[in-house]
């Protein structure tokens, strides 16, 4: 082909190219939405970054305080305390590098961790309380909360009384609403919660124990149930199979005893009712169960209609049972074969006896062959009948 003739081609492929639908995209499937972990509160990442600090401080005294006593090194060493150099190395390894929120939060306060190393460590030698309270404003003081640092219910001393958790405590966020702990309730969990009573209480102190609802009228049970007291409520039990009532579990804690048990000491117990005659059918024998008893056929009966019957044992089997007739045609066949030689083989030695007999055995053999009973007899006899 030409390059004239190609230009057409060309063109033609192109235009036909272009008149082909678009590709089809197919969009992944969008990945299952899941909540991202919630963000630490600034004061909790500004706390973490103070602490990481001081131990970068007890790290480079460890590293560079040799424990010298000579007048070089301690001029020396004093110079490096409260250096620049020694600032640089604490703060490269106060976060690590993955904590995203310490090395945001580092960058916004490099400046006033400067100012505090330089100028403020004298008479603000708490820098947490200095950088996260007083200057950044991120943390309040413990036992208070929100924008404002207000005090905790239940006091500043003693948040929540002692017994909950202040929301928002340390922080400036929050809303001060006290978690109390389990049995403990109240705005300030200075009371016992539903489901418990006040055990002890003074000016300072507030024990709030559980209700046994079991010893009081709140629990409602059945009659074959006991009742089992629960982390502020409670829950009803069966009562066990030997008893009619009872006040716990097991056999011992029985208020009566069911039909079919005893009382053995303490305990309901199995009566046996096999014991005595109790079974009046023929071949019957007594089986006893747990609070009762049925009766059963002995060994060697079978129930038939409501009576125990004699089980027929069938007859054994002969061992050439599952022969067919032209097999035990064959089979007699070779048996009467057997003998004739064996007859023949002593008679060929010349001995009269056994010529006798082998005469003898072949004409009585050949008439009881051709006789209508031979086959029964010779029948039963392999059969083992």
């Amino acid at each position: 082909m030409s390059p004239k003739d190609l230009v057409p081609a060309l063109l033609w492929g192109l235009s036909l190219f272009l008149s082909l639908p678009g590709p089809v995209c197919l969009q992944p499937s969008p990945l299952p939405h899941s909540s991202p972990p919630p963000e630490p509160h600034p004061c909790h990442t500004c706390r973490a970054l103070v602490d990481s600090f001081n131990k970068g401080l007890e790290r480079t005294i460890r590293d560079n305080f040799g424990g010298g006593n000579t007048a070089w090194e301690e001029e020396k060493l004093s110079k490096y305390k409260d250096s620049e150099t020694r600032l640089v190395e604490v703060l490269e390894g106060v976060c690590s590098k993955s904590d995203f929120e310490c090395h945001r939060l580092l960058e916004l306060s490099e400046e006033l961790v400067e100012s505090w190393w330089f100028h403020k460590q004298q008479e603000a030698p708490d820098l947490f309380q200095w950088l996260c309270s007083d200057s950044l404003k991120l943390c309040c003081p413990s036992g208070t909360f929100g924008p404002s640092c207000l005090p905790c219910p239940g006091g500043t001393e003693k948040p929540c009384g002692g017994y909950g958790q202040c929301e928002g405590e340390g922080t400036r966020g929050g809303s001060g609403h006290c978690d109390c702990q389990a049995g403990y309730g109240g705005e300030a969990c200075g009371q016992c919660g539903l489901g418990y009573f006040e055990a002890e209480r003074n000016a300072s102190h507030l024990v709030c124990s559980d209700i046994d609802e079991c010893g009081t009228e709140r629990a409602s049970c059945g009659a074959d149930q006991f009742c089992v007291n629960t982390e502020g409520s409670y829950e009803c039990r069966d009562c066990a199979k030997a008893c009619l009532g009872c006040m716990g579990a097991g056999p011992g804690r029985c208020k009566k005893c069911s039909p079919g048990y005893q009382q053995v000491g303490s305990k309901c117990l199995d009566v046996d009712e096999c014991e005595t005659a109790v079974c009046p059918g023929e071949n019957e024998q007594c089986e006893n169960t747990e609070g009762g008893y049925r009766c059963i056929c002995a060994e060697g009966y079978k129930q038939v209609e409501g009576i125990c019957v004699k089980e027929q044992i069938p007859e054994s089997a002969g061992f050439f049972s599952e022969m067919t007739e032209d097999e035990l045609v064959v089979l007699q066949q070779m048996f009467f074969g057997v003998i004739i030689c064996a007859l023949a083989t002593l008679a060929a030695k010349g001995d009269l006896v056994f010529t006798a007999i082998f005469i003898g055995a072949v004409a009585a053999m050949t008439g009881y062959w051709l006789s209508e009973r031979s086959d029964r007899v010779l029948e039963g006899f392999i059969k083992g009948r």
